[in-house]
């Protein structure tokens, strides 16, 4: 059985399938509702049920003691008619609330030489709401802060993935590579920054990304796609050597299973055999894009290229207002940033 779901005020509509929940499948068709814990305890799902009905196949949430006339709580709610619910919908950052938890390392996969990919555990029936492309900061004992990017897309949110690159003389780093284990205690602080996928738009994509910069234009890719985008998507990634892709087969399944989405990685210090682009990433993307007016850009990685890119795509026809950025400070000054 499916039921058609409307949202007040923004008139959006979504089907939920089945014993569907109606969080669960508005997260799936690209609608932002808001949830904090997805079990049923924190109430921040909560949405005016306008018209129709709901049960809730595992009991009654917890967060339904506070009081629940006229109300339904989205991440247990599976509809049993066609409804109508009150609730603002996420359209900005700035609207899901930022939070200071606590994460367990739950895994820690070597990918290449100097780039790790770590899995964070979230507190039993926690859950982080993010948009895909924001970061979160390791919140240190002696009150500093490192900045990394979520590099999971929203809809899989039972862990929170990271790309981490070895940083010569960070101290945050050589202690993820060299001493940090499973099970290890941290407290993060997330979601955060402007840096997102802007879902409002028609225009076509092109994503550049640097060295671990990959992190959150990963995220973008695998929420638009499990979204269900039209809009063609073109990824650029820049890195030295072969080697430095440290993940070379995803982007190439993207491409294979998606008409839509193309991919070209760029070496700057190729191998011998190397037949692929060569060169600066930037010079790259305008080389095949000579006139950038009808697109949307995201660039993230080390500052030289994004500066580099601004000028150059700027000089290109792209609108200021259609470039988005974030720049990695990879420097041991910057102690691990990114």
């Amino acid at each position: 059985m499916s039921y058609k779901v409307q949202v007040d005020p923004s008139s959006h509509e979504f089907n939920v399938e089945g014993e569907e929940d109606i969080l669960g499948a508005a997260t799936r068709q690209g609608i932002n509702l808001p949830y904090g814990c997805r079990n049923g305890f924190c109430g921040e799902c909560s949405a005016t049920l306008i018209s129709g009905s709901v049960s809730y196949p595992h009991g009654e949430p917890p967060a339904m003691a506070d009081g629940g006339n006229g109300v339904c709580y989205t991440c247990q709610a599976v509809p049993t008619s066609d409804l109508i619910i009150g609730v603002a919908e996420i359209e900005h950052a700035q609207d899901i609330r930022t939070r200071i938890m606590p994460c367990k390392v739950d895994r820690i996969e070597h990918l290449n030489e100097d780039v790790i990919r770590l899995y964070l555990k979230l507190p039993e029936g926690e859950r982080l709401q993010f948009m895909a492309g924001q970061y979160l900061n390791f919140v240190l004992r002696d009150g500093g802060k490192r900045a990394f990017s979520i590099a999971n897309a929203p809809y899989d949110d039972e862990a929170l993935e990271l790309h981490i690159r070895h940083v010569s003389g960070g101290a945050f780093t050589d202690t993820l590579f060299n001493g940090m284990k499973e099970k290890t205690i941290l407290r993060i602080e997330a979601p955060l920054g402007s840096y997102y996928l802007r879902e409002n738009s028609t225009r076509p994509i092109i994503l550049m990304g640097g060295g671990t910069g990959f992190a959150p234009l990963k995220a973008m890719i695998e929420h638009a796609l499990r979204v269900g985008t039209r809009r063609p998507m073109h990824l650029y990634w820049g890195v030295r050597s072969r080697a430095d892709l440290y993940l070379p087969e995803l982007p190439e399944k993207w491409a294979a299973e998606n008409s839509s989405f193309s991919y070209t990685p760029v070496l700057s210090e190729p191998d011998k055999d190397w037949l692929g682009k060569r060169g600066w990433v930037h010079e790259t993307v305008v080389a095949d894009y000579q006139d950038l007016s009808g697109y949307e850009v995201y660039m993230s990685g080390p500052p030289p290229m994004i500066k580099a890119g601004k000028d150059v795509f700027l000089a290109h026809g792209l609108s200021g207002e259609d470039l988005y950025s974030d720049s990695f400070e990879y420097g041991a000054a910057a102690a691990g940033r990114k």
